[in-house]
């Protein structure tokens, strides 16, 4: 069952993983990205921002997708 009352961020690549490890572009490819600029709508779980973490230098969180809906 999906829960409709759940918080989901925005997240928008900021580097290119050229020259970067193998493990940080299949985490980009994970929360589904893979340009920069591009933008992925993702459920905020504890996995989800564990692979941010992973990745923080390459992305940002643009914003809490919940906010919007407001």
């Amino acid at each position: 069952m999906a829960n409709k009352t759940a918080k989901t961020l925005i997240v928008e690549q900021t580097g290119s993983p050229i020259r970067r490890p193998a493990y940080q572009r299949q985490t980009l490819m994970g929360l589904g990205l893979n340009k920069i600029r591009r933008r992925s709508e993702l459920e905020d779980t504890p996995a989800v921002r564990g692979m941010i973490e992973k990745v923080k230098h390459l992305v940002r969180v643009v914003s809490d997708a919940s906010e919007h809906d407001k």
